[in-house]
C-alpha cells in the first residue's frame, strides 16, 4: 500500500504542526522536505496553491491546512488522548483556543516579526498584542502543567511552533520576559524526542525516483 506523502518545509510552524500531529499519531508517512524557490512538479500537479504542509492521502484526496491535517491524523489514531475523548467538557475550550491562536496570535506575530526585521516603530504594538495570548497561556499553566490539564493536548502542539518563532523573534528579550512557565513548557517539549524527531534536518527531495523518508527511519 502507497503511505501517505507529506510535503514540508523544515522550518514553517505550519509544516512542524502538521508533522508532530501526524508523529503523535504514529502514522507512517513519506516524507519530502522541499524548497519554495524550487518547488517539484509532482505537488504542484496535485494542487496549483504550492503551499506546505500538503499531505497527500493514500486514496488520492489531499489536505492543505495543518490543523486540520493533525486532526485527520488523531482521529486515525490518538495513543495520547490529545483530542481529550474523555474530558468533553474541555474540547470547546480547546478548539476556541487554537482559534484564538490561528485567527489573532498569529497575524500579530507576523506583523511583529516583519517590523522587527525592517526596524519599523510599529513592533512593540504587535508584539504587545502577542503578550496578550501568552499571558493568557501563563495563567493556564499556573493552574496545569499544560494549557488545558496536566497532560498534553492537541492545543499544545498545535500552538507550539508559533510560541517557538516568537521566542525567536528577539532572543535576549525573550530570555527576560515575566513567563517562567510558559518558558519551562517550551523547554519541555524541546527536551521531547518528538520534537527532535520532527525537526530533523532531512535532505531535499527532489523527484519520484527519490528514496522514501518515513519518521520511522529517523527514531
Amino acid at each position: 500500500m502507497t503511505l501517505p506523502i507529506l510535503y514540508t518545509l523544515r522550518q514553517c510552524p505550519y509544516a512542524i504542526r502538521a508533522r508532530l500531529g501526524l508523529r503523535l499519531a504514529e502514522q507512517e508517512i513519506d516524507i519530502r522536505d522541499i524548497s519554495l524557490t524550487d518547488k517539484p512538479a509532482e505537488m504542484l500537479s496535485i494542487t496549483p496553491k504550492g503551499t506546505v504542509p500538503l499531505l497527500v492521502l493514500s486514496n488520492g484526496d489531499y489536505i492543505d491546512e495543518s490543523l486540520s491535517i493533525m486532526v485527520w491524523a488523531l482521529n486515525q489514531h490518538d495513543p495520547h488522548n490529545l483530542l481529550l475523548a474523555d474530558s468533553t467538557h474541555l474540547f470547546t475550550d480547546m478548539i476556541n483556543l487554537i482559534a484564538r491562536n490561528d485567527c489573532k496570535y498569529i497575524t500579530a506575530l507576523e506583523h511583529y516579526k516583519a517590523d522587527i526585521r525592517y526596524h519599523n516603530s510599529d513592533s512593540m504594538i504587535y508584539r504587545n498584542l502577542c503578550q496578550s495570548f501568552l499571558d493568557d497561556l501563563e495563567l493556564r499553566l499556573n493552574k496545569h502543567r499544560f494549557f488545558m490539564c496536566d497532560h498534553p493536548s492537541l492545543a499544545d502542539y498545535a500552538i507550539l511552533p508559533f510560541i517557538r518563532q516568537f521566542s525567536h523573534i528577539e532572543r535576549q528579550w525573550f530570555r527576560h520576559t515575566p513567563y517562567p512557565k510558559l518558558k519551562a513548557w517550551l523547554e519541555q517539549h524541546y527536551q521531547d524526542p518528538i520534537f527532535s524527531q520532527v525537526m530533523k534536518k532531512k535532505t531535499l527531495w527532489q523527484s519520484e525516483a527519490s528514496t522514501p523518508s518515513s519518521y520511522y527511519e529517523t527514531v
